[in-house]
């Protein structure tokens, strides 16, 4: 998980990780949590070729395994992390997570945007003042 905050949090953004999953987070921290996961499943896509099922935000495995991916690519290019076995690990773990997150229809974001967004709703994610937020933006 990478960019979470909009600004009026920056400075707690450098002291504080974000959570692995948005169990305890108040609404509005949820749905940015939300948005930035679906922000970096389509990096991990791109980048890695990591493509979940459809609907893996249903999916409470597919989204742990994603949320760690991410996190451990995110401190391997913030630079926090410089271990090139380590990343070597990670290179090789790939396969195994596309196997845990395989499922019988792939997800594609366009597609699956709308979905999406009524699962935020439903799980009472409340959206950011002004609209959605410049992750899911970035996302279509």
């Amino acid at each position: 998980m990478t960019d979470w905050s909009e600004g009026e949090h920056d400075e707690l953004a450098l002291e504080q990780r974000w959570p692995m999953a948005p169990t305890h987070l108040l609404p509005r921290e949820r749905r940015r949590w939300w948005e930035q996961l679906w922000s970096d499943v389509i990096m991990l896509g791109d980048r890695y070729r990591v493509r979940p099922a459809k609907d893996w935000w249903e999916d409470a495995v597919q989204v742990e395994a994603l949320a760690a991916l991410a996190a451990w690519v995110a401190r391997y290019d913030s630079g926090e992390w410089d271990d090139p076995p380590g990343k070597l690990s990670l290179l090789y773990d790939l396969e195994r997570v596309r196997e845990l997150i395989r499922g019988g229809e792939p997800f594609h974001p366009q597609r699956d945007r709308g979905a999406f967004a009524r699962f935020l709703i439903e799980a009472g994610g409340q959206p950011p003042p002004g609209g959605e937020s410049r992750a899911a933006r970035r996302s279509y």
